[in-house]
């Protein structure tokens, strides 16, 4: 490798110039970055939204505790390693994937975030059934009820506010996750920012930038107070 520190000097001058741009925002950008915002938000409460109930579904089939016997078990198992296989998976990638599958946009950006989502709010909704109270089961299963009687008034009730709780906790880790799978084609703006930074548009870019740090420090204090109000 080539050490050149005369590159030093040289290149003073555009560093110079980056930084005057990134202090010199376009504050006209302001009405299309909270467009876009609106976009960005939108595609984590979708994504989150159409996750809860097929993650809910299925963290059921992801609880050792409920899935004991021949059939059950191997279920239980299968599941389990499909969810660590695609939560193993960068949302980043998944939305690579499906940016060549449906195109750019937030359709893609949607889609990637949703089956993160399912994963990993499978996994998280499934280590809470297992952390169940055992009691109100065992009640329960001695009066003769059938499994779904057993789920319906044993489990749901010790589950709800945790699941509420981690639903919070994903949507906002989603509306993280949205800027950054803009980046590669997800839509929202992520992928404005890209396109800014890529032809140095830094006084553009700077504008976004700040309005991202904005949204999140809001959503993070939002959830953060959510949660507190349902432990």
């Amino acid at each position: 490798a080539r050490v050149e520190p005369s590159r030093l000097v040289t290149g003073f001058e555009k560093t110079i110039k980056f930084w005057r741009a990134i202090f010199s925002p376009n504050w006209d950008l302001t009405a299309l970055g909270l467009k876009l915002l609106g976009e960005t938000l939108f595609m984590a409460i979708v994504a989150t939204a159409l996750a809860v109930p097929v993650a809910a579904a299925l963290s059921f089939f992801a609880a050792r505790n409920l899935m004991q016997g021949p059939i059950a078990r191997p279920v239980y198992v299968l599941l389990r390693m499909i969810g660590s296989f695609t939560r193993s998976v960068d949302a980043i990638i998944w939305a690579i994937i499906f940016a060549v599958w449906v195109g750019t946009g937030s359709f893609a950006g949607v889609l990637a975030l949703w089956i993160h989502s399912i994963v990993d709010l499978m996994k998280l909704y499934g280590e809470q059934i297992e952390a169940i109270d055992p009691g109100p089961v065992e009640a329960i299963t001695a009066t003769g009820a059938n499994r779904l009687q057993v789920i319906r008034y044993a489990v749901i009730p010790q589950i709800i506010n945790p699941f509420l709780s981690f639903t919070l906790y994903r949507w906002d880790i989603n509306v993280r996750m949205a800027t950054v799978v803009g980046v590669v084609g997800g839509g929202g703006i992520g992928f404005r920012l890209y396109q800014y930074l890529r032809g140095w548009a830094f006084p553009e870019a700077t504008v976004l930038t700040i309005i991202i740090v904005v949204m999140v420090w809001a959503i993070d204090w939002l959830s953060a107070r959510l949660r507190e109000k349902l432990a």
